[in-house]
């Protein structure tokens, strides 16, 4: 367990320097125990103090010295200081030794138990220095990186290949498949596919065999790009290899298999991709969705919310009772924005319970259930055992079927706060799609609180985007306001560089948040369709998909074709 760095000098100088009021510091020391690390990581994470202000902080105080870890070159540190437990545990880093003392990279320099660890580990008299908390972050995981050949893959089963062969009559199918002598660079060959997926930021891999060529494809930013092709004779072994590692049965390629791998990427950081095999008409196409952790951890204000919409959604979850609903197409980030608002609530006074198929992201404390057809558990029945176990928050993957809608909108009405997602276009027709599974009107109107649509865009690459020139009557057509032409729009367009994909790097959210209102509850009751829903949304100051989008163009996140793609108009 990594140390919680609750030291009281460091403490008690937050609050005496006026940083902190004595209800942030106990919310932060409470987050730094529930997520077991440093007082000072959380304290930069949660945005209270900047990495900078601490370590300037620490100086004038302690007198530490500074080092900008930035100017420093961590591989010219020496094998025989770098004692990973201790690292891993203490998050310090040694840097160098001169004389008889190692001197010791800390972000919390009154952290005297690490460096007690590190002077006996060395023989060596260990001092602080003092370095900014998230420099000290990213050193760290180069440090601990671990190189690919170190990843834990078993080898081909070679007695479940040679079976293939055995059963295996099209000779097409037998040449491809091989005799396993080769296979030692198929896993290679696989590992490099994955890391690689996993460095450019991919979200999904395409494996697909053609009668004549073999493709691999990445989605990076929501767009597929091919980057790679393999010999089409090795169609079976990979299939073979990635069925392998997820655990499935390679014998078996008539039907449809699902299965999960997990992917060590350093000491600290793992990552699970989900696999899903479809046998077609020149073998197994394989897509792999990859499931990061890490993005449930990012802070509300990472995701793309406006203010007010950010706001509406934190207040809506701060109720004890209700439901909130995301929707939006498959890979519009609706998971991320469900576990987001999970991670909020999920502190020790409540009990969180999910059902999900699958589970996609694992977070501690949260008590997630996959859903299993075949043994009966499926959402509706994980639902009502949820509710004799006394659930304050439950968690629903999607609403299917009138079942599973009656009991969450039952749950939501009983003192329970229900999240969960529908696949619809937008936030008024998630109310008419409700209204069409045959759910009443009325238990609508009493238990949505909240509805968000979202979709993602891809970012600007802030390093070579370019402004784009473009005539008012056409920016009028775009569904730019006069007033918002008044003001003047530098929109900008993309370029492409070293540094992105394109003229893009990353994505961002657009969202459609529209609270529960008395008018929108009328309408529902008195049979209004999605059109006469929106209206009245849109007439109480919400903004729809394109309004969302068309701001990310004025505040230059993103592009006027960007949107164009991801939103109607």
């Amino acid at each position: 367990m990594p140390s919680t760095g609750l030291h009281l000098g460091l403490s008690t100088l937050f609050i005496r320097k006026g940083l902190l009021s004595e209800e942030q510091l106990a919310d932060a020391i409470a987050q730094s125990r529930k997520h077991k690390q440093s007082l000072v990581r959380t304290l930069v994470t949660i945005k209270l103090l900047t990495a900078r202000e601490v370590a300037e902080l620490c100086y004038e105080e302690y007198g530490t010295p500074l080092l900008d870890l930035d100017e420093f070159d961590i591989s010219a540190i020496p094998d025989e200081f770098l004692n990973k437990k201790l690292i891993e545990k203490h998050k310090c880093l040694p840097l160098f030794k001169r004389g008889n003392r190692l001197y010791i990279a800390t972000s919390d320099p009154t952290n005297i138990t690490a460096l007690e660890d590190f002077q006996f580990s060395a023989g060596l008299h260990a001092e602080a220095i003092l370095v900014e908390d998230d420099k000290l972050i990213k050193a760290l995981d180069k440090v601990l990186e671990e190189d690919i050949t170190a990843l834990d893959l078993s080898a081909i089963d070679e007695e479940a290949l040679a079976a293939i062969e055995v059963t295996d009559t099209d000779k097409r199918e037998e040449e491809q498949t091989g005799n396993g002598k080769d296979d030692a660079p198929i896993v290679i060959y696989i590992n490099k596919i994955l890391t690689d997926a996993i460095r450019k930021g991919a979200s999904d891999l395409h494996f697909e065999p053609y009668e004549k060529r073999y493709r691999i494809r990445f989605r990076i930013d929501g767009i597929l790009k091919e980057v790679s092709e393999p010999p089409v004779n090795l169609s079976g072994r990979i299939s073979a290899r990635l069925k392998v590692m997820s655990k499935l049965d390679i014998a078996e390629r008539r039907v449809p298999q699902d299965g999960r791998i997990k992917m060590k990427m350093s000491r600290t950081k793992s990552i699970d991709f989900r696999v899903s095999t479809l046998p077609t008409i020149w073998g197994e196409k394989i897509v792999m969705r990859i499931l990061d952790s890490s993005s449930a951890q990012l802070g509300i204000e990472k995701l793309g919310y406006e203010d007010d919409q950010r706001q509406m959604y934190e207040d809506m979850l701060k109720k004890p009772q209700g439901m909130i609903l995301v929707t939006g197409p498959t890979g519009s980030g609706k998971t991320v924005s469900l576990y987001t608002g999970l991670n909020i609530l999920n502190t020790e006074e409540r009990n969180i319970s999910t059902v999900e198929d699958p589970v996609e992201i694992n977070l501690e404390g949260v008590n997630q259930v996959h859903i299993n057809l075949k043994a009966g558990l499926t959402f509706a029945s994980a639902l009502r055992s949820f509710l004799r176990q006394d659930p304050d928050v439950v968690m629903v993957g999607e609403i299917r079927d009138l079942e599973t809608a009656e009991i969450a909108i039952k749950a939501a009405q009983t003192g329970h706060l229900v999240l969960s997602t529908l696949h619809t276009n937008s936030a008024a027709e998630t109310l008419t799609r409700l209204i069409n599974m045959g759910v009443a009107g009325y238990n609508i109107a009493s238990s949505v609180n909240l509805i968000i649509a979202q979709r993602l865009s891809r970012r600007l690459c802030p390093a070579c985007k370019t402004p784009e020139v473009v005539p008012n009557d056409e920016l009028l057509k775009l569904g730019f306001t006069q007033l918002q032409i008044q003001q003047g729009i530098i929109a900008h367009k993309p370029v492409g560089c070293e540094h992105c994909s394109g003229g893009y790097k990353g994505r961002v959210g657009i969202y459609e948040v529209m609270k529960m209102s008395d008018e929108i509850a009328r309408t529902i009751m008195e049979g209004g369709n999605s059109l006469q829903i929106l209206k009245q949304a849109k007439s109480q100051g919400m903004r729809d998909l394109r309004d969302s989008g068309l701001l990310k163009v004025i505040q230059g996140v993103t592009s006027i074709a960007e949107i164009n793609r991801v939103t109607s108009f």
